[in-house]
């Protein structure tokens, strides 16, 4: 039979982890849920970097440096959190939209393409 002090230091142990434990993943909770931005800054994509530069070259004007639409003409849509497929925006963005939308196909590369849509991906 094991002493009662044994008892009570394994106990005692076994509810400190379990503390422990929950204490790190709520605090890992709360820091992604408050701080999704400094998560993403964690991932330095520098494909997603070369994409931003050429989103405030050509696309911030109207769809806002943080690409949320709010840029200069005021007229663009907010890109933050687009629920279409990596194929789809680089469609969008080399062809445009009617009325809306100028292409960008002679103006960007397939890289280019993907770099700022890369970007875009960064800003979920």
């Amino acid at each position: 039979m094991k002493s009662p002090f044994r008892i009570g230091l394994l106990v005692g142990t076994c509810i400190a982890i379990a503390l422990t434990a929950v204490g790190v993943l709520r605090a890992a909770r709360i820091e992604s849920r408050e701080s999704p931005a400094a998560a993403r800054s964690l991932v330095k994509d520098p494909s997603a970097e070369h994409g931003r530069k050429l989103f405030v070259q050509s696309c911030a004007h109207c769809h806002g440096d943080d690409a949320r639409g709010d840029g200069e003409d005021g007229d663009g849509p907010d890109l933050a959190s687009l629920a279409i497929s990596n194929a789809r925006i680089a469609v969008v963005i080399r062809k445009g939209i009617a009325d809306e939308m100028p292409s960008f196909a002679k103006k960007h590369s397939a890289q280019d393409i993907a770099a700022i849509t890369a970007y875009l991906r960064t800003l979920r």
